[in-house]
């Protein structure tokens, strides 16, 4: 994980996602799970991208069970775009970088 990604918690969250002034892209993962690893790398470059612009953080749903319920994540990697503390977009699987670089752009 780059140090452009943020690794954030239940008690983290509301101050880092839903109060952040940036459009903040959640990589909801858990470290078992082989497509998570694969979007990982993914996820790093887009957040060198995008510096400045849009924030991004990772949740581990096994660690921080509350946010993953709140959110209803039954699959992942499950990626949440939130903007002024709304859940405006999302992809749900191993997606590739230029739909997620559309994801983004179109919430800037």
């Amino acid at each position: 994980m780059s140090g452009n990604v943020l690794e954030v918690s239940d008690s983290s969250f509301d101050t880092e996602v839903l109060k952040s002034d940036l459009p903040v892209l959640v990589d909801f993962w858990a470290p078992w799970c082989g497509p998570c690893r694969m979007v990982a790398p993914v996820i790093d470059k887009l957040s060198q991208e995008f510096e400045g612009k849009a924030k991004f953080v990772k949740l581990n749903v096994d660690d921080n069970p509350e946010i993953a319920q709140k959110y209803n994540i039954t699959g992942i990697p499950a990626l949440y775009l939130f903007k002024g503390g709304d859940n405006v977009d999302k992809v749900i699987g191993a997606a590739q970088k230029p739909v997620l670089e559309n994801l983004i752009s179109k919430h800037l």
